[in-house]
């Protein structure tokens, strides 16, 4: 894939990628690397996310389709919350299988406060239904009711409304898992 590296040294710019899918992925792949970082909370694995959305997109769909660019935002959000599904399998397995052993026990005066929501936001967000999870992630990655409303299949006049009842899902799933 082909990238814009700005004007050359002669002051013009490269000519625009020929191929549809190159111009695809440079308008993209910034906008579903932030909605992957939005759910993660990790610029590496959100890169990783995107790339495997793209490869994705490129083995099943036609890069000049017209829902192409919601595929991709929804794609990333479907791979990202099923990346923090799968972590979390994985750690109680870890732990299920180190039951023998002593828990570590982990100082809270180590804890950074904001990286503790963060991981309570991320994991109440894998908790939620696919639809509002994925309406908070989008809205909040920066993308428009538009194309927020393109990416799940609903009219823009839904977004709104499905971002409002999502969001106090949200509220009620983190008082929820709020120990007391």
């Amino acid at each position: 894939m082909s990238q814009d590296l700005g004007p050359t040294p002669t002051g013009r710019r490269p000519p625009a990628p020929e191929e549809p899918f190159d111009r695809l992925f440079l308008a993209e792949y910034g906008k579903v690397v932030a909605v992957a970082h939005r759910v993660l909370a990790d610029r590496s694995e959100a890169e990783d996310v995107a790339q495997e959305v793209f490869l994705d997109f490129h083995r099943k769909q036609r890069p000049d389709a017209a829902y192409a660019a919601g595929w991709l935002y929804r794609a990333a959000v479907h791979t990202a919350l099923n990346r923090i599904r799968t972590r979390r399998r994985r750690q109680r397995r870890e732990f299920a299988d180190a039951s023998g052993q002593e828990p570590q026990v982990i100082d809270p005066q180590q804890v950074v406060e904001v990286e503790e929501d963060r991981r309570r936001v991320r994991d109440a967000l894998a908790r939620l239904p696919v639809k509002s999870a994925s309406v908070l992630a989008l809205r909040y990655s920066g993308l428009s009711y538009v194309e927020v409303g393109s990416a799940l299949g609903v009219g823009t006049g839904q977004v709104g409304t499905l971002l409002r009842r999502a969001e106090q899902a949200l509220r009620k799933e983190m008082n929820r898992a709020t120990p007391e």
